[in-house]
C-alpha cells in the first residue's frame, strides 16, 4: 500500500498466490483476521483481489492493548479497510495472563486465547475466517511443540483448515515461505505495521524465530519443507488414530454416549488411551496435561464397585457409574431454592426449563405449584393406584448417576390437603399433568438445558 493508503493499481498478484484463496470452500461470509502486519495485510489484499466488491468480505482486528503501538495498528487497519472498501470489525480484549500461567509465555498464550474467543463469537454458520499463517509459522509451531514434549498430534502442526465456532478457519498461505511473501508484498508496494513484540526474545517463539531457526536453515536450507513433510506425516497418523477411535467407540459405547468398562477392558491399553483422548477432544475439551493415562484408565475400569474413580480436566470430569463412564461438564452448585411456578411463564431452574401450559383454553386457576430439589423422604406413585415409592430409591432404579440426582427438579402441586409430587425432572410426570388431554386441564413441560 502506498502512503496514501491506496493499493497499487497495476500490480498483478501471482496466480500461484491467488489460487489457494480463489479455491476456498463454499461459504457465507468471508472474514480476514487482520493484525496490520505484513502477512495479514498481504492476505487482505489477496482476498480483495479475488473477491472484488464482495459485500460478504470483511475483516476483524483484535486489539490486545498490550503494545505501545496498539492504537496506531488499529488506526492503520481502519484506513486500509476503508481504502479497500472492506467492512472492519474491531474488538479490544483484556488479556489476563493468569489464564496461561503468567510470564512472557503466559502472555502469548493468554493473547491467543483471547483472540480465538472473539473469532468463535463472531463466526456464524458457514462463515470462513482466513488467517495468514505461512510455512515459517508452521516450522516454528512444529519445533516449538517438539521442544515442549508433544506427541504426534502436536507435531502435525497447524491444519490448513479446521472448525472454529460455528464456522471454519482456513490458512491459505501455509505453503509459502515468509521470505517469498515479503518479496511479493514489497513488489506490490504494500505498507504494514511492525509489532515490536515480534522482536522480543523473551517470548519463546521469537527466540526460535530469530536465534534458532536461522542457524538451522543455514545448515539445512530446506528446513521448512522438511518440517512441513514431518507435519503432514504426523497429521496422517492422527487421522488414522482418530478413525480407529471412531470404530472402537461404536463397540465400546453401544448407546453412543457412555463407554462400557467391560468392553473397554478388552481393548489394549494404548488403544484405551487413544479412545478416551478422542472422546475428550471431540466433546470440546482440552486434554489434561501430564496425566498418567494408563493408571487413570486402570482406576476407572478396575476400581472396586463402591469406589468413585475420577479423571479431572479443565471444565469436566470423567466418572464411573454401574460399569459405564460419564463425561460430566463442570456446572454450578445444584439449585436448592424452592420456587413457585407461574402458569404460562417459563421458569429457569438450575439448568432446567419448566412451564405450565393451559390446555383447550382452560381458564380455571391451577393449584399452587412449586419446584424444588430433593430434600429426602419424598414419595410418589409411579403408577396410578400402585404402591408408593421413595424418590431416592426410584432414581437409583432408573440408573440415574448419584451426581445428577441433586440437580433434578421435583414439582409439587399444593392444595388444602397438602402437597402431591407431580413430576420428577423429565423422567416422570403424573397423568394429571401430561398426555394429550391431561386431567387437570394444564400440561406440565419439563426440559433440560435452560440457558
Amino acid at each position: 500500500m502506498t502512503t496514501g493508503g491506496k493499493p497499487v493499481p497495476d500490480f498483478s498478484w501471482p496466480e500461484a498466490l491467488c489460487a489457494p484463496v480463489r479455491s476456498l470452500p463454499a461459504h457465507n461470509r468471508l472474514w480476514v483476521a487482520f493484525s496490520g502486519g505484513l502477512d495479514s495485510t498481504l492476505l487482505l489484499h489477496l482476498a480483495a483481489c479475488c473477491f472484488p466488491g464482495s459485500p460478504d468480505l470483511r475483516a476483524v482486528h483484535i486489539n490486545h492493548q498490550l503494545q505501545a503501538n496498539s492504537e496506531r495498528s488499529e488506526q492503520f487497519c481502519r484506513r486500509t479497510c476503508e481504502a479497500l472498501g472492506i467492512d472492519l470489525l474491531v474488538r479490544r480484549v483484556d488479556v489476563r495472563t493468569e489464564k496461561a500461567g503468567g510470564g512472557a509465555g503466559g502472555i502469548e498464550a493468554a493473547a491467543r486465547h483471547a483472540r480465538y474467543a472473539v473469532f468463535e463469537e463472531v463466526l456464524e454458520f458457514d462463515d470462513l475466517l482466513l488467517m495468514a499463517h505461512h510455512a515459517d509459522d508452521q516450522a516454528e509451531t512444529v519445533l516449538f511443540r517438539m521442544l515442549r514434549g508433544t506427541g504426534v498430534r502436536g507435531l502435525a502442526g497447524m491444519p490448513r483448515e479446521r472448525a472454529l465456532g460455528a464456522g471454519r478457519l482456513v490458512r491459505p498461505l501455509l505453503g509459502f515461505d515468509r521470505a517469498r511473501l515479503s518479496q511479493w508484498a514489497n513488489e506490490a508496494g504494500l505498507e504494514w505495521v511492525e509489532d515490536p513484540s515480534n522482536v522480543d526474545e523473551r517470548f519463546d517463539r521469537n527466540f526460535l524465530r530469530h536465534k534458532v531457526l536461522p542457524e538451522l536453515k543455514e545448515r539445512w536450507p530446506g528446513l521448512n519443507a522438511r518440517l512441513r513433510h514431518t507435519a503432514a506425516a504426523c497429521a496422517e497418523q492422527v487421522a488414522l488414530t482418530d478413525r480407529l477411535a471412531e470404530i472402537q467407540w461404536r463397540d465400546c459405547a453401544p448407546d453412543g454416549r457412555h463407554p462400557c468398562t467391560e468392553r473397554l477392558n478388552q481393548v489394549p491399553v494404548r488403544e484405551q488411551k487413544n479412545l478416551l483422548r478422542w472422546w475428550i477432544r471431540t466433546s470440546g475439551y482440552e486434554l489434561p496435561s501430564r496425566q498418567d493415562w494408563g493408571q487413570v484408565i486402570s482406576d476407572l475400569i478396575h476400581a472396586r464397585e463402591d469406589a468413585e474413580p475420577e479423571l479431572l480436566g479443565a471444565g469436566f470430569a470423567i466418572r464411573r457409574f454401574r460399569g459405564r463412564l460419564y463425561l460430566v461438564p463442570d456446572r454450578p452448585e445444584p439449585e436448592t431454592a424452592s420456587t413457585e411456578l407461574v402458569p404460562g411463564e417459563p421458569l429457569c431452574w438450575g439448568g432446567w426449563r419448566i412451564r405450565l401450559l393451559s390446555v383447550d383454553g382452560q381458564k380455571q386457576v391451577p393449584p399452587a405449584i412449586r419446584v424444588s430439589a430433593r430434600q429426602g423422604g419424598e414419595r410418589f406413585r409411579p403408577v396410578p393406584e400402585g404402591a408408593r415409592k421413595l424418590v431416592k430409591k426410584w432414581l437409583q432404579e432408573q440408573g440415574i448417576p448419584p451426581w445428577e440426582r441433586p440437580r433434578i427438579p421435583l414439582v409439587f402441586s399444593r392444595d388444602g390437603e397438602g402437597e402431591t409430587l407431580i413430576a420428577i425432572g423429565d423422567l416422570w410426570c403424573s397423568g394429571q399433568y401430561s398426555g394429550g388431554a391431561p386431567a387437570a386441564g394444564w400440561r406440565l413441560v419439563v426440559e433440560r438445558d435452560c440457558d
